[in-house]
């Protein structure tokens, strides 16, 4: 009953006619100890049903004492096998999905710290290659270096692919479309030797993809195939609808169940063994010899699908060949029109750029190759300062902004408290590591544009360009507005927020004591903008050294110094200075004793958190009599 077989045929028969063949052996080892010894054995074969299909069964055969015969009891435990067996399929999953996710989390990482450090040799490598213009000797080893740093971005690119830390741009594309779209450029990459067949499905479905990503994946796995081929064979990319269900799900544990756009690229190359297709995922694993390969190229793609909501499954068989499957989720939407990137010559204009970057030595470099662009540029260490100085009035034409940055208040929520104060502005974000702040779901988020670090002076340039070019209504002109000009030099009077015109702070020497270093250069840059000459210190003994100085005219500290008293440090400056003014700030009340009080009579508290209008009407008071 359990095999399905009518009585009539397996009446009279020896039962080793429903073994499998490839179980013949053990079982009959089995049947000849329990001759031989007498003592019951268990174990557990394929059996053959009427249908061809297979089945487990686990036995358990005796010698009947009384008579000689075989006893036997057979379980069908073909159920119990397949749960078994998936289950290990999903363990495998799973330790592979985290191996993965923390490998992706190190490279993500590791990329974003290198693309700062490109973007600083990059941008200063642009900015060298005007100054040796005309030497040839040094214009070539400048382009040397160049080639240098796009390399390397393009090995953090790849870094960031197999992390999931890519942003990507999806849009609905049709992969039949896509597909033949490419067919000239892998046949210019693949050569002559290699024979491409292409293979669109009927009815293909649209998909959510960056069309850039899912380029550079299928030349990948292309020129892979190529190798693998040594540059003769058959090559075939095949694209056709794909649903995957719940069983195939619960063998691979990164897969849900559901609508797909599969891409599969075949080769007729030498294939790999078991043990290879475990590792060729993996960043930096590659079975090419040393100089010939970086071991990116697949763990880019596998990134890359991943990041995309998507599967990849790799088949392979010495001797005949690979094919690596991509599926890719479907998308019910209408496929998006292709736009036209503007590709001309990269210029310049006169409006005014924040700057807004943690990194002292790509804040400086960005300065200086917008300058170079003609741009009026202001600068920021960090999300509060730069509010702080966009709370000041100047009129801002382009937000700039790092995604990645210390400090208490983000840089997509510095963003969007800019735009309340100035719907007009443009706002562009830069970074080498978004760390999930404008990108959810490995997705940028909505209306966000990103220039990804380390980008080159001609990209900064036309991406610079096109955001002021579309970025909304423009700001009233630089010279008509009442707020600050750009490079230092003070107006009479700013627009603060609520509309209120103040008396900017005359020009002046401040000595700014702070111990907490982010801080204090963030009030040091915005009192510097303000046009104001600060001197910065982190503790007395740095304060009395500056208070030593020429033209003091303000001694801007802090109370709590770590755990010296800014009111002792008061004292005594103004024992040196009599007429030097005193701005104390503190987180809590200050209340001063009668004796610091007549020590300190041109002393003011200034209140942290603070409003800019008042550090502003503090800083411009003059004491009586002055």
């Amino acid at each position: 009953r359990v095999l399905g077989h009518a009585a009539s045929v397996v009446i009279g028969r020896s039962c080793m006619v429903l073994v499998h063949p490839e179980d013949l052996v053990p079982v009959t080892e089995q049947m000849l100890a329990l001759r031989r010894e007498g003592v019951p054995v268990r174990y557990e074969c394929r059996m053959l049903g009427a249908d061809g299909a297979e089945r487990w069964m686990a036995w358990r055969l005796s010698i009947d004492p009384a008579n000689g015969r075989i006893h036997g009891v057979g379980r069908d435990v073909t159920g119990d096998k397949a749960a078994a067996q998936a289950l290990r399929h999903a363990d495998e999953a799973l330790r592979m999905a985290q191996k993965m996710e923390a490998i992706g989390k190190l490279t993500g990482g590791v990329a974003h710290d290198f693309n700062n450090l490109l973007q600083v040799i990059g941008g200063n490598l642009h900015l060298l290659s005007r100054d040796v213009a005309g030497d040839d000797r040094s214009e070539a080893r400048v382009r040397n270096a160049l080639a240098g740093v796009a390399r390397g971005a393009k090995l953090a690119s790849q870094l960031l692919a197999f992390g999931r830390r890519q942003p990507l741009a999806p849009k609905v594309v049709n992969l039949g479309r896509f597909v033949r779209g490419l067919d000239d450029m892998l046949r210019r990459a693949l050569g002559d030797g290699v024979e491409i067949e292409t293979v669109i499905g009927a009815g293909l479905w649209n998909t959510l993809i960056d069309p850039f990503q899912v380029e550079n994946a299928l030349l990948n796995l292309a020129i892979n195939a190529r190798d693998a081929m040594n540059g003769h064979g058959c090559l075939t990319v095949e694209a056709g609808n794909a649903s995957i269900d719940d069983a195939y799900a619960r063998r691979n544990a990164d897969v849900a169940p559901g609508q797909y756009v599969m891409l599969a690229v075949t080769d007729t190359g030498a294939g790999m063994p078991p043990e290879i297709q475990e590792q060729v995922f993996e960043p930096f694993f590659t079975t090419k010899p040393e100089g010939q390969g970086t071991g990116l190229g697949l763990s880019m793609v596998y990134g890359f699908v991943r990041q995309s909501g998507g599967h990849v499954k790799i088949y392979s068989e010495v001797g005949v060949g690979t094919t690596v499957r991509l599926y890719l989720p479907r998308a019910d939407e209408p496929e998006d029109l292709e736009v036209e990137i503007d590709s001309g010559p990269a210029g310049g204009g006169t409006e005014t750029v924040l700057v807004v970057e943690d990194d002292e030595d790509v804040r400086a470099t960005v300065v200086e190759m917008l300058s170079g662009l003609g741009y009026r540029v202001l600068k920021a260490r960090d999300a509060m300062s730069a509010l702080a100085i966009v709370e000041s009035g100047v009129p801002i034409d382009l937000l700039f902004s790092d995604v990645v940055m210390p400090g208490p208040l983000r840089s997509p929520e510095m963003a969007r408290k800019v735009r309340e104060r100035l719907p007009g502005i443009a706002v562009l974000f830069t970074s080498g590591y978004t760390d999930n702040a404008i990108v959810h779901t490995g997705r940028l988020d909505a209306g966000i544009e990103l220039l990804s670090k380390p980008y080159t002076h001609e990209a900064l340039a036309r991406k610079v360009r096109q955001m002021l070019v579309s970025g909304g209504a423009k700001l009233a002109p630089v010279d008509a507005a009442p707020a600050l000009l750009v490079d230092g030099a003070p107006t009479q009077a700013a627009a603060v927020p609520d509309g209120v015109g103040i008396e900017m702070p005359r020009p002046q020497r401040v000595v700014f004591v702070e111990d907490d270093d982010l801080l204090r250069a963030s009030t040091a840059e915005l009192m510097r903008t303000l046009g104001i000459d600060v001197i910065e210190a982190r503790n007395d003994a740095e304060a009395m050294v500056a208070l030593g100085g020429d033209d003091i005219d303000v001694l801007l500290t802090d109370v709590g110094l770590g755990g010296v008293s800014g009111v002792d440090l008061a004292i005594h400056a103004c024992r040196l200075l009599p007429a030097l003014r005193v701005i104390f700030v503190s987180g809590y009340e200050v209340v001063l004793t009668p004796a610091q009080r007549d020590a300190l009579p041109n002393a003011v508290m200034l209140r942290k958190p603070y409003a800019l209008t008042d550090f502003i009407n503090v800083l411009q008071a003059r004491p009586e009599g002055g």
